[in-house]
C-alpha cells in the first residue's frame, strides 16, 4: 500500500462546515458532485504521491516534527473529527494559517532544498517511501522531491492570495 499526500483548498464557509460536523469530509473529498453543481471547492486540489514525507523534511530536517508553519504536511491545522480519510483524519487550515505556509515556503529555492538533502539520514530517520539509499542524483530521490515542491510551492501560494484554507490528508 501507498500514502499519497493531499491538499485542497477549500473556502472558509466549507471548513467551518466540516469542522462542525466532520462526517461529511468524506463526501467533499471524495464524493461526486452533479454536473450542474458548483462543487464545494472550487479551489483546486494536489496530491504530491509518495513525496509530502520527503518534502516534509526538506522543510523542516525532521520526520514528524519542525517549527510550525513549515510543519504543515505532518502537523498543524484543526483535526476534521475522527473521520478517517485514507491514513487518519484530515486537517484543516484557515487562509490565515494558509498565508502563513505561504509566507514560510515562498523564498525556500530550490537550491536550498537541494543542500538539505540528506540521503543517509532520511534512511535512518524512516523518511517515507524508503528510496533514499538509491542515487541521490537521480529523479527517483531528490528529483521527485523537487518536482512536487515546484507544484506545491505556488499551489499554496496562489491558493492563500485567492482566499481559501487547505484542507490536508493521506489516502
Amino acid at each position: 500500500m501507498s500514502m499519497i499526500g493531499n491538499f485542497r483548498l477549500a473556502r472558509s464557509e466549507d471548513i467551518a462546515r466540516l469542522l462542525d460536523d466532520p462526517e461529511q469530509i468524506e463526501a467533499f473529498l471524495f464524493g461526486e458532485l452533479d454536473e450542474n453543481e458548483d462543487g464545494p471547492d472550487p479551489g483546486g486540489m494536489l496530491d504530491v504521491d509518495k513525496a509530502w514525507h520527503g518534502i516534509h523534511f526538506l522543510l523542516t530536517g525532521t520526520a514528524w516534527e519542525g517549527e510550525p508553519p513549515l510543519d504543515f504536511i505532518v502537523r498543524g491545522g484543526r483535526q476534521i473529527g475522527d473521520v478517517d480519510v485514507g491514513y487518519g483524519p484530515a486537517r484543516a487550515f484557515t487562509n490565515e494559517e494558509l498565508r502563513d505556509i505561504g509566507r514560510a515556503i515562498q523564498p525556500i529555492s530550490l537550491d536550498t532544498l537541494r543542500s538539505r538533502f540528506d540521503a543517509a539520514r532520511m534512511k535512518a530517520l524512516k523518511i517515507y517511501p524508503d528510496i533514499w539509499d538509491r542515487d541521490s542524483a537521480s529523479d527517483d530521490t531528490l528529483g521527485y522531491l523537487i518536482s512536487y515542491y515546484e507544484m506545491l510551492q505556488p499551489f499554496i501560494i496562489k491558493g492563500a492570495a485567492d482566499g481559501f484554507g487547505m484542507i490536508v490528508y493521506l489516502t
